[in-house]
């Protein structure tokens, strides 16, 4: 069994940098034709796709948010991490990883909460 587990900092002040960890057990990230994706759900709004990696290390990444964000992965570690730089308030959301495979995600973590504040 998959599981997914994000980890943050929780709060996070306006023009820092956010940096989220999602760690992997039960497969690993290189396994064939699997991606990992970075999905954020703001207050009462719809999910919305950040990035992805995949199994060779291939990154895709939203456009709307490509210019202030990167997604990694640490292959002995079995995570996935993802960085949002430049944050404002509209960035205050729950941030989850999922597995993608053919298209959709097949497994998620239980997300965690990033609050931009002074």
């Amino acid at each position: 069994q998959v599981q997914l587990q994000e980890s943050g900092p929780g709060l996070v002040k306006p023009s820092q940098t956010l940096s989220l960890t999602c760690t992997v057990s039960g497969g690993s990230i290189t396994t064939n034709y699997y991606y990992w994706s970075w999905i954020r759900q703001p207050p009462g709004k719809g999910l919305e796709w950040i990035a992805q990696i995949g199994y060779s290390g291939s990154t895709s990444y939203s456009p709307s948010l490509k210019s202030r964000t990167s997604i990694s992965r640490d292959t002995s570690k079995n995570q996935v991490t993802l960085q949002l730089s430049s944050v404002t308030p509209r960035d205050t959301a729950m941030y989850y990883c999922a597995r993608g495979y053919q298209g959709s995600n097949d497994y998620w973590g239980q997300g965690t909460q990033v609050t931009v504040s002074s």
